[in-house]
């Protein structure tokens, strides 16, 4: 049964298969009761909200008895690095530039699934970061790989570079050998000194407040001062820590098309960006897991990579923003345009729109130590 449910999800596409029991170590549970108490998740309050059902895999589905786990490679030869020198084009992490990965996984679990009930009955739960699931350690009990120093999940195969999804099913499938992968990071520092907000706290720990993915991505508010020129010109999402992984030098071309850029996103300037409506924005980005943070984060971010770009023929179009409906794009506007230019200018340019703010933090940001 067990080699006959791997063939299977081998043959819809995924890369690396695993099978394991809805439990979790005291050591598991203990790290993200210290991470939610330490409020290291920042305002993810789903996390904090539903602890007890990440903790204990059996309160979310009391039925459950396997937990499958499995893993599909989204790398197509990108070098995000490289990408980040051209501080005009605005970089959007490599796992969103395809189809919504959430759709393209969804499809094949359904399939794996209606596949296995009428082989072998049972129920089942589909997941891909749909629930409270802890996926990554769950995947290294079932073999997958290891939670490296950035906390992420590596493979020997695959390198970084691949999602997780988990499928609950009350049938009890057992896999005799212990596939578990032992910690291969040695002494490896790589992801904690390239992270630019020094967000890898120490080895094995996170802190997404600190996190550009999360500052990003999950944040809703006004991106704290002290974290938007290292920022860079990163609009959604970072891949330094991961890119940086010597493993990925194991790293294979992805079967799965639909992973790749649906266009060159490598090349978008930030000028072009800068101008989506709340429309174009959901026409450009429809297909993609870009869309769901909406218009004016996605251009509030953009204006902190406007800002740090050095170029000073944007000011005029910056300009435009002030006025923006959306404090988050207004108070991001006034950044980006003291960075790129004179204290002079920036100077005349609050004195004839200041009269017009009424939103305090947007106010704050003309004279936040600006003088």
């Amino acid at each position: 049964m067990l080699k006959e449910l791997e063939y299977k999800a081998i043959s819809l596409g995924f890369d690396c298969f695993g099978i394991t029991k809805p439990n979790l170590s005291e050591s598991v549970r203990n790290n993200l009761s210290i991470f939610v108490s330490a409020k290291m998740h920042g305002d993810m309050q789903w996390i904090e909200d539903k602890i007890d059902f990440r903790n204990n895999p059996r309160m979310l589905w009391p039925e459950v008895n396997s937990v499958i786990v499995l893993g599909i490679n989204y790398f197509y030869g990108q070098d995000p690095l490289y990408e980040l020198t051209n501080k005009r084009n605005g970089y959007i992490s490599s796992y969103s530039r395809g189809l919504d990965y959430h759709d393209v996984i969804k499809k094949k679990l359904k399939l794996f699934t209606e596949w296995s009930y009428k082989k072998y009955g049972g129920k089942y739960k589909i997941f891909v970061d749909t629930a409270p699931v802890m996926e990554k350690p769950i995947a290294v009990e079932a073999g997958l790989g290891w939670q490296g120093k950035h906390t992420n999940l590596i493979s020997k195969q695959l390198g970084n570079w691949f999602f997780l999804a988990s499928i609950f099913t009350n049938l009890s499938v057992q896999d005799k050998k212990n596939r578990k992968i032992k910690d291969h990071c040695g002494s490896c520092t790589s992801c904690i000194n390239i992270c630019p907000t020094n967000a890898i706290i120490e080895p094995y720990k996170l802190d997404a407040n600190k996190c550009i993915s999360y500052l990003t991505i999950e944040y809703k508010q006004h991106i704290p001062v002290k974290y938007r020129t290292k920022i860079g010109n990163r609009i959604y999402g970072c891949d330094d820590c991961l890119a940086v992984c010597p493993w990925n030098k194991f790293a294979k071309i992805a079967n799965e098309s639909n992973f790749f850029p649906l266009f060159d996103l490598t090349k978008r300037d930030l000028r072009e960006l800068l101008y989506l409506d709340d429309h174009n924005f959901r026409e450009l980005f429809r297909k993609t897991s870009i869309k769901r943070i909406g218009r004016d984060r996605f251009i509030r971010n953009v204006l902190v990579a406007i800002g740090n770009s050095g170029d000073v023929d944007v000011i005029k179009d910056v300009e435009f923003f002030i006025l923006d409906k959306s404090p988050l794009v207004r108070a991001m506007a006034i950044w980006a345009i003291f960075q790129v230019s004179d204290k002079k200018y920036f100077k005349l340019l609050r004195n004839q729109y200041i009269k017009h703010e009424k939103d305090l933090w947007v106010l704050s940001e003309w004279f936040r130590s600006y003088e």
